[in-house]
């Protein structure tokens, strides 16, 4: 008799999964651990809670009044400063006006000084002079003159009039005068004007013609109380006195 062949399926008991019942376990007895924790901690903690809310508002108060302070030094070292910068700007306009009024007082004292040597202490007082006339050759052919008008007559008074001057000298063997108008090279050219109450210098530039030789200067002054005409040696860049 044949042997019956095995069964093609077999039955198997399976056993129930225990994981999610291990790890819901272990879970709630990780909850009760930190539950215990917390309040351990809590009744450890209890006691000191107002001890320390007191010095935090204490630390908090020490903060606010530092930051006060803060504030107020902050808000002075900005006042210091505006302060300073306003005394830097007053002291440069002190210094600036100190050194303008040392630098007029200056001129004064160098004209004081130039007018004395001009008249001496114990010179004669005179009116309306022309004290000296000077020429020096410039670039381009011109020549540069100063002239320098004085008087100590009428002290304090006020000298004022217009100034012209001519030329005297040879040209092509002949005695030839040049003119004011064609010194400046301009058809009636106007006379320089003058106003002063010791001295004053003059000064300007004229061209002479060509092929001429100076030998004198005649200086003619027009004023509303004077008039003074006097002649000086031509000395090219040396200063001369003249006669009337």
């Amino acid at each position: 008799m044949a042997k019956a062949p095995p069964p093609r399926f077999v039955i198997v008991q399976q056993q129930p999964d225990r994981r999610p019942l291990i790890a819901a376990v272990v879970a709630v007895i990780w909850l009760a651990s930190l539950a215990g924790a917390w309040a351990w901690a809590t009744w450890r903690a209890a006691p000191q809670l107002p001890k320390v809310s007191a010095e935090l508002d204490a630390v908090r108060a020490t903060l606010r009044e530092r930051q006060a302070r803060l504030d107020q030094l902050e808000q002075r070292e900005a006042t210091l400063q505006r302060s300073d910068q306003i005394s830097r700007v007053a002291n440069k306009q002190i210094q600036g006006a100190l050194a303008d009024r040392e630098e007029e007082i200056a001129d004064l004292r160098a004209d004081v000084a130039f007018y004395e040597r001009l008249v001496g202490s114990t010179g004669k007082p005179q009116g309306l002079n022309v004290h000296s006339t000077q020429f020096s050759p410039e670039a381009g052919g011109t020549w540069r003159y100063l002239i320098v008008l004085t008087q100590n007559l009428n002290r304090g008074a006020v000298s004022a009039g217009r100034l012209e001057f001519a030329v005297e000298g040879v040209r092509n063997g002949k005695l030839t005068t040049v003119g004011w108008a064609e010194l400046h090279q301009r058809p009636a050219a106007p006379a320089q004007d003058y106003s002063f109450r010791y001295f004053q210098q003059l000064d300007g530039s004229v061209m002479l013609p060509a092929g001429f030789t100076p030998q004198r200067v005649r200086v003619s002054l027009r004023g509303d109380d004077a008039s003074v005409e006097q002649a000086f040696d031509w000395r090219s860049g040396a200063t001369v006195t003249g006669e009337t």
